[in-house]
Order: structure tokens, then C-alpha cells, then sequence
């Protein structure tokens, strides 16, 4: 599909989004020209800063996660404590996993974003909600904070990639269809998705290549190179190597399940460019990609629909999946 969806704001409350997602437009920051050596494309190093940095795109943020609080209290309460399973020997490599009703039920796993610093799988329950309520099987698993280890963020890819190796070798024991996994991430966690999406399955874990059977990347990253460039190097500690090696744009070959790519059209420059250019490049390597930008959604805002199955995230990975909304 080359024609990138563009889903409104008045669609998706039309359709059911929570009010509060539509409280607040975001400002814009700094235009990205503003007068210094250039760093990245057009941008000088204090707008390629900026332009990973979602809070200055997002006005609202404290208003958006303390609704993402909310919901997830609400959902914790109607939704069975999830069972806890270690999918490594490590402490942190444990995972949430939420069951639904019925045997060879598909089964989504969810990466958290959080700038790969921050947050932990109890903090989602009200992803999982609308999906388990709805016939899927939800994974979230923890996995390390990347400024706390040694080896860096190939630890967190390595880590991913082995808690969804873990949902397909176990899939029947918990009622799921190991041929039905599917992953969606967000921000950071996005790009955690896109490279559990391009991983080399048979090459580095002696698995089916098809161990993922389809993906929706939300505002993630995934090319490297400018993250490195800018403030987030000083805990990311990338270089050339790693780039290559933890880039999901730079391994296409290992695209073996259809993607969706959404972002909100009031995030920054770069969360909406890289979003198009990894869809552009896997449409380039003759891969099935999608594109999907909500309007005027900023990147927390857009996260929220992730948890409603009418809105741009939700609608998408309902439909990737085959589930409808009861």
C-alpha cells in the first residue's frame, strides 16, 4: 500500500476517543532552521535536540499521563491480575501476561516507551483491557533501563526479542496461537517493536523466521544516526556500530510480517519523519507497510488510543489482528 492513511482528530473522537486526548492542542517549538551549524538535515544541534524531545511538542503531557493513570487504575480493577513469568534469568526479564477467554487466541506484546529509561510493565494494564476484553491474549514484559546496565541498548533489543521468543514457544500453554503473535510499541518502545519486526528469527535464535506475524510501530525510531547525534547520546552512548546493529531501517531483509506505522501529525519533525522514511524504505525493499498519521495527536496523546480499539493506534492493530470491538 503506498498511500499513507491520515485519520483526524474529529474522526477518532467521532469514533469513540476519549475527550480528554482532545483537550488540549500542542504548541509548536523552535522552528528547526534556527541559525547554528547544521547537525541533521536542516537543523542545528538545539533544534535536533528539540526535535527529541517530545515535551516541548506536548504542552499537555501532565494532563495525558495523569489520564494514562486513570485508566489504568480503572482497567487494573476490571481486568484479572495478570500472571507473572520470567522470560530470562536476569531480575527485570519478566513479563505481565494477561489472558483471555477461549484456546488459539492471538496474542499481542507491547514494549513501553520511556525514552528506554523509564516506566514498568504494571503501568499498562489499560493497554491490555480493550484486547483481552476482545479475544487476544496481551504480553508486556519489562526489560532493563538502558542508563543502568552494561552493553547498552542491544541488551533492551536482546531483551525484547527473546520475551517474544518466549510467547511463541509457550503460546499453547497459555491459550494463544503461536502463529497469531503479533507486537506494538510506543516511542522508544516503537522502536523496540520495529526491531523485534526485523529480527533475524533463524539466524540468532533458531526459530521460524514468521515468529511475528504483523506489527504497529507508534512514533518510534528507527534509524539511529540523528538519536545519536543528539542530547540522548549522553545515556545512549551509540556510535557507528551500533547504529547499524540496532537500526531497524538498516536490517529490511528480516521484515517479514506486514507493519503499520502511526504517528500524530503535532509531534515533532523527526518522530513524523522517521515514521514516513522507514515506511519509504520498506516499500522500497518491496515490503507490506502501512502509514497511518492521526492529526493534530501529539506523541502522548496519541499513545492513549492505543487503548481504544476506534482510534488511529487502536483501529489499526484491531484490524492487523482481526478482532472486533464488542
Amino acid at each position: 500500500m503506498n498511500k499513507e492513511k491520515r485519520v483526524s482528530r474529529r474522526d477518532a473522537i467521532g469514533l469513540g476517543l476519549s475527550a480528554f486526548a482532545a483537550a488540549q492542542l500542542p504548541a509548536r517549538a523552535q522552528d528547526a532552521a534556527s541559525g547554528g551549524p547544521k547537525i541533521w538535515l536542516d537543523m542545528d544541534q538545539a533544534a535536533l535536540d528539540d526535535a527529541y524531545n517530545q515535551r516541548i511538542y506536548a504542552p499537555n503531557i501532565d494532563r495525558v499521563l495523569a489520564q494514562h493513570r486513570y485508566m489504568n487504575a480503572q482497567a487494573s480493577v476490571q481486568l484479572e491480575a495478570p500472571e507473572r513469568i520470567a522470560y530470562g534469568e536476569a531480575q527485570i526479564e519478566g513479563l505481565d501476561l494477561y489472558r483471555t477467554n477461549g484456546s488459539n487466541a492471538p496474542t499481542l506484546v507491547f514494549f513501553h516507551g520511556g525514552t528506554w529509561r523509564n516506566n514498568t510493565s504494571d503501568q499498562y494494564a489499560y493497554i491490555a483491557e480493550p484486547y483481552v476484553r476482545n479475544g487476544a491474549n496481551v504480553i508486556v514484559p519489562d526489560f532493563a533501563a538502558v542508563h543502568e546496565i552494561e552493553g547498552g541498548l542491544e541488551v533492551l533489543v536482546d531483551q525484547v526479542r527473546r520475551s517474544v521468543a518466549w510467547a511463541f514457544e509457550h503460546a499453547a500453554d497459555f491459550g494463544g496461537d503461536p502463529s497469531r503473535i503479533h507486537v506494538l510499541g510506543h516511542s522508544s518502545g516503537g522502536h523496540l517493536a520495529g526491531a523485534v519486526l526485523t529480527t533475524d528469527w533463524s539466524g540468532d535464535y533458531g526459530l521460524p523466521n514468521h515468529v511475528v506475524c504483523g506489527g504497529v510501530c507508534v512514533s518510534g525510531m528507527f534509524d539511529l544516526e540523528p538519536v545519536r547525534l543528539s542530547w540522548r547520546n549522553s545515556y545512549l552512548h551509540l556510535d557507528d556500530a551500533s547504529v547499524q546493529a540496532l537500526s531497524p531501517q538498516r536490517h529490511l531483509d528480516h521484515l517479514y510480517a506486514p507493519a503499520v506505522l502511526v504517528y500524530g501529525s503535532s509531534e515533532t519533525p523527526e518522530f513524523q519523519r522517521q515514521s514516513r522514511d522507514f515506511a519509504a524504505a520498506a516499500r522500497a525493499a518491496g515490503k507490506q507497510v502501512e502509514v497511518v498519521m492521526a492529526d493534530s495527536f501529539n506523541h502522548f496523546e496519541i499513545q492513549s488510543t492505543a487503548a481504544n480499539p476506534y482510534g488511529p493506534v487502536g483501529r489499526a492493530a484491531f484490524t492487523q489482528m482481526g478482532l472486533s470491538a464488542g
